[in-house]
């Protein structure tokens, strides 16, 4: 059976085969059938993991632990709202931290917590959205275009699959829909740069 657990750049949860490249943290999602309920996170402190740390292994949405989610890349995790783990991603974690405070004026890891939350999704569980021009939206924020997620990225925007980017197109200017959250790209605009998926550079050389 193909979980439930693959977040989109839309911060949808979906059913999807391909695992991606980072994993995540919301809490506890699921029941002891695997099935997600209708919570889409249970604390406010959202982080991305490697997929591998320190041989630990774990079997998937287990009962009682926390529900392992999965993102294509770096890129895609940020669309969704969330942030390096402090452990096993520690140097992006410091380097986020420090051009987070520096963009958004927070001084500690609460604080960005409340606002990464604030920027992300609303009570009713909807992605949080704005509009950004194209022209100045920083490497590795996330839009829509034609109804579907693109990527930021050099001169191009690279269209989202789930198993990596599938086109690119040139960047155009003017007015767009932005799906990461309002925060982070000034976080990226300070100069955070996500590791995005290697189809990226496939792409866009």
């Amino acid at each position: 059976m193909t979980l439930q657990n693959r977040v989109l750049p839309t911060g949808e949860i979906a059913a999807i085969p391909e695992r991606g490249t980072l994993m995540g943290n919301r809490g506890i999602l699921h029941d002891a059938d695997h099935r997600l309920g209708k919570a889409r996170w249970r604390h406010p402190h959202w982080v991305t993991c490697q997929l591998s740390f320190k041989n630990r292994r774990r079997a998937l949405m287990q009962p009682g632990n926390y529900t392992e989610l999965f993102f294509l890349d770096e890129p895609t995790a940020l669309a969704a709202g969330h942030r390096p783990c402090g452990e096993c991603r520690r140097a992006e974690f410091k380097r986020f931290v420090a051009l987070f405070h520096a963009a958004n004026g927070t001084a500690t890891l609460a604080g960005i917590d409340r606002l990464m939350h604030r920027d992300r999704v609303t009570r009713r569980r909807a992605q949080v959205r704005h509009t950004g021009a194209l022209e100045t939206l920083p490497d590795g924020a996330f839009i829509l275009h034609d109804d579907a997620p693109h990527l930021v990225w050099g001169g191009h925007l690279l269209r989202y699959a789930p198993g990596g980017y599938t086109a690119a197109l040139p960047r155009s200017t003017g007015p767009a829909p932005v799906l990461t959250p309002a925060s982070s790209v000034a976080t990226l605009a300070a100069g955070y740069r996500p590791v995005p998926h290697h189809s990226a550079t496939q792409q866009n050389p």
